[in-house]
Order: structure tokens, then C-alpha cells, then sequence
């Protein structure tokens, strides 16, 4: 063989190696991600945490038991740091609050995956039939967007979400328990009936007595200068542009209402005023820590979803009259049923919602949920009994917004521990407090 055949030999083996390198490498995650049916892809700029970022909208079934119902469009955000990462999903029950890495992903250091929830934001479709706004479709919905990353992404998988966020991961596991090997719901209410009335229990005995006793004292004071803060809530509603289409005096009754929910749900913003205070200390504080924009036609009308399915599915709360009966003209406790002015009263089911509890009490595993005891929420937070493949920590005196990173040193090693054990990792424990 002369040096010309071996030149032209050689040459033919690069060709043919170079071919065959590119045969066997792997695509990258755009070619990967546009692959998927149904699916639109475009690289944005996300959190910098991550490597690359990507929103998607996925063509869901808006009814999963009957295609012929229609379609809409549901978004997902994709943060990816490595195809050999475990993938956190953030599963919201409202809206994509963010772009950024939770808790969770940090702690793993995990590619995240956020799921908007169905009739919410930019998943809405276009006609709002509520009679597919319900926990099984939304946990569909799920299960298929987790199905089809799950070709991608090999490797451990921690569902999650806060608030409505940690009941829809409960509801997700529950229909579909093998997506994802570990979850984590924090705060996540489960409650019982449409309007439970532990969350009355809770209000009548959380903190000290003395601060309960603050907190009366303050709504009294109120109620007995009503009067005076309407101009107040008045000028305040037309400075942030609000409206109430119950009216205003009914919106700030409200608010006063909502106050002891909304202090021990946020933890308590600065020092009660005492019966000293003015009315314009009082309604300070009382929109600081119980906005009166809570009952604003454009806020309700934007949390329509979530008032659906609380009336009819997942459950409520109520506010109590008796306390303050003589200022109001309500004969039984207020439901949300003001929410929906001009339609019937909606009848709810509680049969989901107990079976769920009665799987969290015994068939379900690798669950950790995350509360805070001050928390209203946790009022009706899940009660595992006898269950031990499932741990539950409450931080103490925490607010809704625990996590993880928020209880004590020892509490906080045994979380993480916990995580170790179950997804076979070993994790970094953040000390500070």
C-alpha cells in the first residue's frame, strides 16, 4: 500500500469517526425539550442559579377523561443545572409567583421544574367552566408534564409547593404516588369540611392569653369607631384604587374580621395598638396586617379559582359574628360565599378530602410536611397518626412562612436528615438561624 492509499484511508476513517461521534451524541436539552408533543419551548433568562432557563406551555386536555372537552395552555419554567440531577418540581396552586430557585433546589442543588396551576394567570383557559377546576384534573395535569421531563431527567425526583402549592403536591401524590420519590408540602392546610371550624379552635387558643386577649381588644376597638375609619378606609381604597362591590363598610367589616387570622398567619406585624390608639393608628395597623384590598373586586376576581374549589372541594374558613354581633347584621358566621355574588351557593364534597386523609394516615410514604404551630393554617394541618413512613415537623411558634431553613439547629439537622435517608443523598446543613 503506497503513502497515497494510506493518506486516503486515513482520511476516510476521521470522516467516518467524526460521523459517528456526532450519531452518538446526546442531544442538548433545547432539541430534547422541542421533541416533547404538544409542547412550545423558548430559552429566557431565569434565576442565574441556573445553567439555562426555559419557559414551556404544555397543550393540556381540559377535561383528561374526555379530550373532546378542548385544550388549554398550561406554563412551566425549567431551571436546569445537569441532566444527572435530581429534579425538584415546585407544584403552585395559584399562579408562578417566581423565576427563582426554592429552598429545596438549593438544598440540592436540583434542577427545578415550576407548574403553574390550571385556571390560573397564564393557564386559564379560554372559557371558565368550573366543572373541570377539581384536584384530580389538576394533578393530571401534572402527572403528564412530570411523565414527559422524566425522559430527560433520569435521576431523583422531590415534588413541593407552599400554602395551596403544598396541598396540590399532597393531591398530586395522592392520585399519582410514583411520579416522584419524595415530597415536601409546607404549610398545607388539609381541611375537612367547607367551612372547618378547628380554625376556629385555633384562633381561641394560639399564643398566650394575653395576646389573644390584645387582638379582641383591638377588633372592638374598631367595630366602636367605625365611624371613623371609613373616611380613613375611604381615601385609602381611592389612593390604591380599589373598589368593593359588597361596598366599603362590608369590606372593612371584613377586614376587621380577617385580623386575627391574618396576624397569626403572618407571625404578627409590629406591636397591637392598645385602647389608647386613634383611628389612625387603628386602621394603620389594621391594613398592614388585614388589607382591606383582601376584598377588592379585582383581587377576588383574580383568586376566582381558588375561591371555586375552596367552596366546593378543598374547604374554607368563616368568620365568627358572635364576638361582635351588636356591630353586624348577621344572624350566622360570614362564609366566602361573597366571593360569588350572583351565582347559587356552591355545594361542596368533602369525600375527597377524606380519603386523602385516610391514605396520609396509612398508605402514603416519604412525605414531609412542614408547618408552623402559630400558623392559622395549621389549624388543619395533617394529622398522620400512626403513620411512620411520613414525618411531620412543626417549627415552634412558627408563622406561614416556615421552612425549613427556619426552625432550630436540632429540629432542622433531623429535617435534613430525613431527606438524606429517603433520596440516598448527603446534604449540607445551613447553621444559621
Amino acid at each position: 500500500m503506497n503513502l497515497k492509499q494510506i493518506t486516503f484511508l486515513l482520511i476516510g476513517f476521521i470522516i467516518v469517526s467524526s460521523i459517528s461521534c456526532e450519531q452518538t451524541k446526546p442531544k442538548d436539552l433545547l432539541n430534547q425539550l422541542e421533541e416533547i408533543p404538544g409542547v412550545s419551548v423558548k430559552k429566557i433568562a431565569g434565576d442565574t442559579i441556573f445553567l439555562e432557563y426555559y419557559e414551556l406551555y404544555f397543550t393540556q386536555d381540559l377535561d383528561h377523561l374526555n379530550p373532546k372537552a378542548g385544550t388549554f395552555q398550561q406554563r412551566v419554567l425549567l431551571g436546569h443545572q445537569s441532566f444527572d440531577q435530581p429534579m425538584v418540581v415546585e407544584l403552585e396552586g395559584y399562579k408562578i409567583w417566581s423565576d427563582k430557585a426554592g429552598e429545596l433546589s438549593k438544598l440540592l442543588n436540583a434542577n427545578q421544574l415550576t407548574i403553574e396551576h390550571r385556571y390560573f394567570k397564564n393557564s386559564m383557559p379560554d372559557s371558565l367552566d368550573w366543572q373541570y377546576l377539581n384536584i384530580q384534573q389538576a394533578a393530571t395535569d401534572q402527572h403528564v408534564i412530570i411523565q414527559a421531563l422524566q425522559k430527560i431527567y433520569p435521576g431523583k425526583w422531590i415534588s413541593t409547593g407552599i400554602s395551596k402549592g403544598g396541598q396540590t403536591t399532597i393531591f398530586h401524590r395522592y392520585f399519582y404516588p410514583d411520579d416522584v420519590d419524595v415530597s415536601v408540602p409546607y404549610v398545607a392546610p388539609l381541611n375537612l369540611a367547607r367551612e372547618d371550624k378547628r380554625i376556629h379552635e385555633h384562633l381561641a387558643t394560639v399564643g398566650s392569653k394575653e395576646t389573644r386577649g390584645q387582638i379582641y381588644q383591638f377588633q372592638l376597638a374598631c367595630f366602636k369607631n367605625k365611624t371613623k375609619l371609613l373616611p380613613l378606609a375611604d381615601a385609602y381604597a381611592k389612593e390604591k384604587n380599589y373598589s368593593f362591590s359588597m361596598g366599603l363598610e362590608r369590606a372593612l367589616d371584613l377586614s376587621i374580621l380577617e385580623y386575627p387570622f391574618a396576624h397569626w398567619q403572618w407571625g404578627g406585624i409590629d406591636s397591637i395598638p392598645d385602647n389608647n390608639a386613634n383611628s389612625q393608628e387603628l386602621s394603620e395597623h389594621l391594613f398592614k396586617v388585614s388589607s382591606i384590598d383582601f376584598f377588592d373586586v379585582s383581587s377576588i376576581k383574580r383568586l376566582l379559582p381558588f375561591y371555586h374549589q375552596a367552596l366546593s372541594e378543598i374547604g374554607m374558613y368563616s368568620y365568627e359574628v358572635a364576638p361582635f354581633k351588636q356591630y353586624l347584621n348577621d344572624e350566622k358566621d360570614i362564609t366566602f360565599d361573597f366571593t360569588f355574588p350572583n351565582e347559587p351557593i356552591r355545594k361542596f364534597d368533602a369525600s375527597s378530602m377524606i380519603k386523602i386523609n385516610k391514605w396520609l394516615q396509612t398508605d402514603a410514604e416519604k412525605i414531609l410536611f412542614i408547618y408552623g404551630e402559630n400558623d392559622t393554617w395549621s389549624a388543619t394541618a395533617v394529622d398522620l397518626k400512626g403513620n411512620e413512613k411520613c414525618k411531620k415537623f412543626v417549627n415552634p411558634k412558627g408563622s406561614h412562612k416556615t421552612r425549613i431553613n427556619s426552625f432550630p439547629l436540632e429540629m432542622k439537622k433531623e429535617i435534613v436528615s430525613t431527606l438524606e435517608e429517603w433520596l440516598n443523598v448527603q446534604l449540607s446543613v445551613n447553621n444559621e438561624q
